[in-house]
Formats: structure tokens, sequence, C-alpha cells
């Protein structure tokens, strides 16, 4: 007799067998895989020119002015920023789309990957973005003082052109949001009549 309330309970856990062509499909996602990885080399490689260029601002932090070490701190600051950006897109994008890293209760795992999602993933990496576009746009500012000179390295329309991009980079940040937004406050009315129904 006690073996007939477990039997239900251990039917409905029971999975069908998954066709071929439906596995084919599911196990495509590892193909995934070689460009993660292509972007932890990538991820290197942007340590190596972060030492690189450390070593060049200790080198050279006496004969530097105070301009082009700041210069030079931030382009170490955009270095660090398009790492982050690459650690997203790796840990989030292969979270969300390959596998799961099982990482809870780890005391490492991230605190914004307990939430990750597709939808979150493409608003930080809109931010990040928008945070690269700002560091590279500060650069330029402090180098416009030269504008019109031999010694600058950028032109009027060229410094025009990056505001505009950055603006771009801000409105499509704030779109991506907003669209999210929309689709969330959907899903909640959708559930909120499911559930009074």
């Amino acid at each position: 007799m006690s073996s007939e309330p477990n039997a239900p309970s251990a039917r409905l856990t029971q999975q069908p067998p998954i066709g071929l062509f439906p596995r084919l499909i599911f196990g495509s996602r590892w193909l995934q895989l070689p460009l993660y990885v292509g972007l932890i080399v990538a991820q290197a490689v942007y340590v190596l020119l972060f030492l690189k260029e450390l070593w060049h601002l200790v080198a050279h932090s006496f004969d530097a002015s105070e301009q082009q070490i700041m210069l030079v701190v931030l382009g170490l600051i955009d270095v660090v920023m398009i790492s982050n950006l690459l650690v997203m897109v790796i840990v989030g994008g292969y979270e969300t789309f390959v596998s799961r890293l099982n990482l809870r209760g780890h005391p490492d795992e991230p605190e914004w990957l307990s939430h990750v999602n597709a939808s979150v993933l493409k608003i930080k990496l809109a931010m990040a973005i928008v945070g690269i576009s700002s560091i590279s746009l500060l650069r330029t500012f402090i180098e416009a003082g030269n504008l019109g000179t031999t010694r600058s390295n950028f032109t009027e329309s060229g410094v025009m052109w990056q505001v505009l991009i950055h603006l771009t980079f801000i409105l499509s940040a704030i779109g991506i949001a907003w669209v999210d937004r929309l689709s969330d406050n959907g899903h909640r009315k959708e559930n909120g009549h499911a559930t009074c129904g």
C-alpha cells in the first residue's frame, strides 16, 4: 500500500524521450561555446594591453604632464570597462543561452547573475557601452584644447560626430530599457488577470 502514493509522482517526474531532431536543435546551443572561449582570449589580450599601458604610465610618470597622465589613466579605465563588458557577455551569455553555471551559494557568485536573463543582459550591455563611450568622450574633451593645432588628434567635425554617436548610444539604452519596462508591465498585467480569473 505504501508504494501506491509514490507511483503517480514517479510517473510525473519521468520525462518522455526527446526525438532526434529536437535533441539536435537543443544541442546546437553548444556551438556558441567556441565564441565564449574566443571572448576569454580577447579578455586576456586586454589584460596584456592594460599591463603594457600601466608600465608606460609608471615608466614615464616623472616626464609626463598632468594631462598626459590623466589621458593614460582614462585609457586604463576604458580597458577595465571593456573587460567588465566582456565578463558580462561571457558569464551572462553562457548562463542564459548555453548552460547553467550552478554558482548558487558560491562566495564569488556575481550579484547580478542571480536575476540575469536576455532582457537584463541587453540593458546591462547598453549601459556598459554608454559608460565606455563616456570615457572615450571625456578623453576627447580633455584633448579638445588643442583643436586647430598640429598637436590635436581630433578635428571639430570628429568631436561633433563623437558627441552625436554618444547621444545615439544613450537614446538606444533608454529605448531598450523603456521597451523592456513596457514588456515587463504587460507580463505583470497578464499574470494579474490569470490569478484573478
